[in-house]
């Protein structure tokens, strides 16, 4: 299989490193673009160990494809290392000789690949809605460990933020022709929990007719989803963790040992770290279920999402195309805050939905008049941009580098959205095309 990426360097790196790496990429089969223009894509970047702010500068206009660190030259220090992943880096290798190890580009750039392909993938893009960063990230890590590992997956966040999503998405990657169980830990009585995950002979108890089989039986071979496991009581938390561990129970009133092998997926909107702590949740249960943790981002982190998830969500409603919004009605759901997250903003659209009426698009009419901005209020700035200022004020940033960073992104964002248009970004930031180009030029001759 042939790979493209794009490859840069610091100033400290010799010539003769960067023409030696593409020469020994290329010859392996790596399309390579040496350059200072960013493509979209996969991307290379040749370090010296005193680069420590190089990726800093290079991570706004990296886009959010991985980009791939080598350190050549001297090894730089652990901490040098944790520095450029925190700056942005997928993984960072270490070639002291200065000459390339292209295997391990290349097996880097193939698992990216095959993530990426997945995410792509229409299974997937039906299930997860969304390209803003923040869930991208999100939603390519989850692929990677469905695909690529049979791990317990511990997925915790607010309510309403796609939890359960995630969880169908590992089965649908990772065992797509086996079941998938879902088991709501909050309707559980403690009287029938064990009934429910484990089944139960028949005279077990009063009531039980008939033999029945529980959640372990239900998803053997595919994925048991066990949503909101934070409510589970701590006596049926040991019954738990013993079935896990030995892959096997008892059904209630039986004495024989049933087996079964599947996925455990868990989810809460508690910090089950914290319970442990208090004596809430079993230590041992906790880490036997967390073997690989993801949070899900609420709403307000991925606020590009918006409008996006608005028009999946039309799109279900109408059972086709989707209307169009009108820019006020845009504004209105981009200003609005959602304490319930997705699961908010699907009602809100449903309540658009039912009250507009005939063909065109949805109408500020449609918003009920009880969910009506005050008159005069000003839908921009709006809270979060309040909460991305107090974020840099908490840093110690000043004024001048929170103007220059909201600048600079804002025309990065731009030029993405305009396929790297410079006449058309330029138009829509109100300013003139050779002030763009400067600007776009200025970073350049940073790199």
């Amino acid at each position: 299989m042939t790979y493209a990426l794009w490859m840069l360097s610091s100033p400290a790196v010799s010539a003769a490193c960067r023409a030696g790496t593409v020469a020994a990429l290329t010859a392996a089969g790596v399309r390579v673009q040496d350059g200072m223009r960013l493509p979209d894509g996969y991307g290379l970047v040749l370090l010296d160990a005193a680069d420590v702010d190089f990726l800093a500068q290079l991570r706004p206009r990296c886009g959010g494809a991985p980009v791939l660190a080598a350190a050549v030259g001297q090894p730089p220090s652990t901490s040098t290392l944790w520095a450029w992943l925190d700056q942005g880096a997928a993984d960072v290798l270490c070639w002291q000789d200065g000459q390339p190890r292209v295997q391990e580009v290349v097996a880097r750039l193939a698992r990216w690949g095959a993530v990426r392909d997945l995410a792509a993938s229409e299974p997937v893009r039906a299930l997860l809605v969304g390209a803003s960063p923040a869930w991208l990230a999100l939603v390519h890590r989850v692929l990677e460990v469905a695909a690529f590992t049979d791990s317990a997956v511990l997925i915790t966040g607010e309510t309403g933020t796609g939890k359960d999503l995630l969880a169908q998405a590992v089965h649908r990657v990772g065992a797509g022709r086996g079941p998938f169980i879902v088991l709501d830990c909050t309707t559980l009585a403690p009287e029938l929990a064990g009934s429910e995950l484990f089944g139960h002979e028949r005279g077990a108890f009063t009531g039980a007719a008939a033999a029945r089989e529980g959640a372990f039986a239900l998803a053997d071979g595919g994925v048991l989803f066990l949503d909101e496991i934070g409510e589970l009581p701590l006596a049926l938390q040991a019954q738990l963790l013993r079935a896990i561990q030995e892959h096997q129970y008892k059904r209630v009133g039986g004495n024989s040992w049933q087996h079964a092998r599947f996925r455990l997926v868990c989810a809460t909107h508690r910090d089950l770290e914290a319970e442990v702590e208090q004596g809430r949740f079993r230590a041992d249960l906790f880490y036997r279920i967390a073997a690989w943790r993801c949070r899900t981002p609420p709403l307000r982190e991925r606020s590009a999402d918006i409008l996006p998830l608005a028009a999946h969500f039309l799109s279900q409603l109408a059972g086709g195309p989707p209307p169009e919004l009108d820019p006020g009605v845009r504004e209105y759901l981009l200003a609005r805050p959602y304490p319930g997250n997705v699961r908010e903003l699907r009602q809100t659209v449903a309540r658009l939905w039912h009250r507009h009426s005939g063909p065109g698009p949805i109408t500020l009419g449609a918003v009920p008049p009880e969910e009506r901005p005050a008159a005069g209020a000003a839908p921009w700035p709006d809270w979060r941009l309040e909460q991305a200022v107090r974020h840099a004020l908490a840093l110690g940033m000043g004024l001048a580098r929170i103007t220059q960073a909201a600048g600079d992104l804002a025309i990065q964002l731009v030029l993405a959205e305009e396929a790297d248009n410079n006449q058309r970004a330029a138009l829509r930031l109100g300013v003139t095309d050779r002030a763009l180009q400067l600007r776009r030029k200025a970073w350049n001759s940073s790199c």
